[in-house]
């Protein structure tokens, strides 16, 4: 800043006292020619703006003004003290200007922050030293409750949570500078119940960081995990449910290798039916396992897929021979009703016949002994058709949408048969993301479901090509 910014009328009100006192030893001088000179040179001291205020300058013309050595040094010394104060003010309008500029950035400082914190959509609560409220974001005023909560309430008073309470109250009743982290459930305003992980800092209130007598509120920022509590509990379920699922085959086959092992399987009859059921459960396990590892590596990418033109029909005949057995043992009939025209598709045969097995199986699983599961084949304009129809147990709206999730079974249908949640989302990856068609169901609570796959024919495939 030049210093010719400084206030001219602060300058001139300090000539002016100048003035005065240069009066006053005027009046004491008994010269008059001598006076006169002081007079002019006051005048001329009185004129000079901020920019001419120049104490070198102003001795050179006190020197050619003729006057006395004792007014010229009084003069000088009016002068040198006006500069002086001159200087003085400029320094303290670049402190109080530094200070404006400091105050304007922290206040548009604290309005982005302040800014920030109202549009986050994690709950922000934040408590003094004193466990009063000081402030609470949107997020936080809706999902506990708090609009009739005025800034300043007593946290006890205003909050209803009482985990929540206790957390911040320990927290700033701290010594030391600390973070905290729980897992608290609530229920937000249409009573559904969320999981949020809590994470609470201690906020220093005092004059500087590690004052004696620094008190400390606290701030809680709270993080919705009602997503990775649900993958959480899933996988829970599904280790148990495969833990299940191996262990049933498992313990035939060493059962029946015991027995055979003991003599138990005197002629060849017996040992032969020891081996089938050995057998069995070996095929079960591997199946088990094939459906982790093929889920794993399609959802990876890794999957290795060899497809050819084949004929849908023939690898529908194939899946509904495999699942006859199960069938059977149900009293269950099976209808195989495929379309007499050749349905010719573009896939990996192991894959497509893996995903009609699924459907199959889960079919047989949720009908009840004596129903019915009918196997259909179409052509449906440019896509080939295949529908699994069952007279089963059924499913809900609510049900329709998740029975493709991993892990998911349906809670009221668990005790009816066994599984691990993977057949159906392996064979909707099958069918959608290794050969670009589609698998939907519908279904009613107590009269079946049906699961239909649609998937592009050979031609339309080899013309988008």
């Amino acid at each position: 800043m030049d210093p010719s910014g400084v206030s001219l009328p602060v300058v001139l009100a300090i000539a002016g006292l100048a003035v005065s006192l240069g009066l006053s030893i005027v009046q004491k001088l008994s010269d008059g020619q001598s006076s006169q000179k002081l007079y002019d040179q006051l005048d001329n001291l009185v004129a000079m703006s901020s920019d001419d205020l120049d104490p070198e300058r102003f001795q050179q013309q006190l020197a050619q003004a003729n006057l006395s050595e004792r007014g010229q040094r009084v003069l000088m010394e009016i002068c040198q003290s006006i500069d002086r104060d001159r200087e003085k003010i400029f320094d303290f309008q670049q402190k109080s200007a530094s200070s404006e500029v400091k105050s304007h950035l922290a206040e548009t400082r604290a309005a982005q922050i302040n800014w920030v914190i109202e549009g986050l959509t994690e709950p922000v609560l934040m408590v003094n030293q004193y466990g009063e409220i000081t402030l609470m974001n949107p997020a936080a005023v809706k999902l506990l409750g708090l609009e009739d909560v005025a800034v300043g309430t007593p946290l006890d008073k205003g909050l209803s949570c009482d985990s929540l309470v206790q957390l911040l109250h320990e927290t700033r009743r701290r010594k030391l500078k600390s973070t905290r982290l729980a897992e608290i459930e609530l229920e937000d305003t249409d009573s559904e119940k969320h999981w949020y992980r809590v994470t609470v800092n201690t906020v220093s209130e005092g004059e500087h960081e590690g004052a004696a007598d620094c008190g400390f509120g606290a701030v809680a920022v709270m993080r919705d995990i009602s997503g990775y509590k649900a993958i959480q509990r899933r996988n829970a379920e599904f280790v148990s449910a495969v833990s299940h699922e191996m262990k049933t085959p498992l313990a035939g086959i060493k059962a029946y290798t015991e027995l055979l092992a003991d003599g138990e399987a005197e002629d060849e009859e017996t040992r032969d039916e020891f081996l089938g059921v050995i057998s069995g459960q070996a095929d079960r396990l591997q199946r088990l396992i094939d459906n982790l590892l093929n889920l794993a590596r399609i959802e990876a990418g890794v999957v290795s897929v060899s497809k050819k033109p084949r004929s849908l029909n023939d690898l529908l005949d194939e899946a509904a021979a495999i699942v006859q057995p199960t069938a059977e043992q149900k009293q269950i009939t099976l209808k195989v009703e495929l379309s007499p025209m050749y349905l010719g598709v573009l896939a990996d045969r192991d894959m497509i016949l893996q995903a009609a097995i699924n459907l199959l199986s889960n079919a047989i699983k949720y009908t009840p002994d004596g129903g019915s599961v009918t196997l259909r084949s179409r052509m449906s304009d440019r896509e080939v058709h295949f529908e699994v129809e069952d007279t089963g147990v059924g499913l809900s709206p609510e049900d329709c949408e998740m029975v493709f999730e991993k892990f998911y079974r349906v809670k009221k249908d668990q005790k009816m048969a066994s599984g691990t949640g993977l057949g159906l989302p392996l064979a909707k990856h099958i069918v959608e993301d290794v050969h670009s068609g589609t698998l939907t169901v519908k279904s009613e609570l107590g009269k079946g479901s049906t699961f239909m796959i649609a998937l592009p024919t050979v031609q339309v495939i080899e013309h988008a090509t």
